[in-house]
């Protein structure tokens, strides 16, 4: 008797309304903690706009298109606060709010584009004597919905390019876009293998990729970071695939601190680079050198779990993330297609 076909869905975090929202009744701003997740599904509530900054500072919530959303709906929460005020102070509020919540995160370029265009979107609500915290929510709420739809559509043209019988690996969570990558990848029928590697010190790789494809039924290898040059070695890898938090219009990518290095070992042992681009470069990005990048507290990386994992007296650095240039980049796939590195520009006339 044959067995009957597994149900081919998207895993949890393929949907961003699943991880994040408004409550219109408390008026807080509900999170998903990926501090915890999936050993604990926890959604947390914030009714300030400081604990919204907080919870994207402290890594409540990561990613580049849910902390930009997080940081969306907190700019709504503000507008809700300074309901029925003057005018000038309605404008002082939510102008203030957006510039705590820009500063949270600096590499990320969702987060500075989705807030420029919610702070417009409730400024001019305020002149017009309309709803600005209506305004921003209406906005942002759309972005949401439209960024899953770019992640369907990127997931859609990177399973193009997969093979049956491949072995990818990955670092840190590519997001949404890798899960429907898996998810139209194995619709097509192949056969496709993950290796997840473990991405110190927060564990996406570990915590949010590997469940991510447990849940898919698609097998998955964690590994720790220094290992993947190893398996590349082997033949264990046949392609590398990550996304990005920053594309540069000379085709540079900016992700978690580590890709660049698993780049290289890529390119070594001639294994193609694909970039999950979701919607495309940041066009106010020349190239890598202009992107900033975050330096984050060093405890992040002296302790695990609360234990202190370094000698006393030790130091730690931690630059969250790195950029790897173009000429390590194979393909940049958005929800328009399938650019070369060096074709970036084009993707604003696809």
């Amino acid at each position: 008797m044959s067995k009957e076909p597994d149900i081919l869905r998207p895993a949890l975090l393929s949907d961003r309304f699943n991880t994040l929202s408004y409550d219109r009744e408390s008026h807080e701003v509900i999170v998903l903690d990926r501090r915890v997740y999936p050993f604990e599904t926890r959604y947390e509530r914030y009714g300030t706009v400081e604990g919204v900054a907080r919870s994207i500072e402290e890594m409540v919530v990561q990613g580049g298109p849910p902390l930009a959303y997080v940081a969306g709906l907190g700019l709504a929460l503000a507008a809700q606060s300074c309901r029925g005020q003057h005018v000038a102070e309605q404008r002082g509020c939510v102008e203030e709010a957006a510039k705590r919540l820009v500063r949270t995160r600096p590499t990320a370029d969702d987060l500075h584009w989705l807030m420029e265009h919610a702070l417009v979107a409730g400024l001019e609500a305020i002149e017009l004597d309309e709803d600005a915290f209506e305004a921003i929510l209406g906005y942002v709420e759309g972005e949401i919905a439209r960024g899953n739809e770019v992640s369907r559509a990127c997931g859609r043209h990177a399973a193009s390019l997969l093979e049956s019988g491949d072995k990818v690996l990955t670092h840190c969570f590519a997001g949404a876009a890798l899960n429907y990558m898996l998810f139209y990848a194995r619709e097509q029928g192949k056969e496709i293998e993950l290796i997840a590697s473990e991405t110190r010190p927060y564990l996406q790789g570990a915590r949010l990729t590997a469940s991510q494809a447990v849940e898919m039924n698609i097998p998955v290898t964690v590994i720790t970071d220094g290992m993947a040059a190893h398996l590349m070695s082997e033949g264990n890898v046949t392609k590398y695939v990550t996304a990005a938090d920053r594309i540069a219009l000379d085709g540079s990518i900016c992700n978690k601190v580590g890709t660049f290095e698993h780049a290289i070992a890529a390119r070594y042992h001639n294994i193609p680079f694909y970039v999950l681009g979701y919607d495309g470069p940041d066009p106010a990005t020349p190239t890598g050198k202009d992107i900033p990048i975050e330096e984050r507290n060093s405890r992040e990386v002296l302790f695990q779990g609360g234990q202190r994992i370094a000698v006393e007296g030790a130091q730690a650095r931690y630059p969250a993330f790195d950029v790897t240039p173009p000429g390590l980049v194979s393909r940049i796939i958005t929800e328009r297609g399938i650019f070369e590195p060096g074709e970036m520009a084009a993707y604003f006339d696809a």
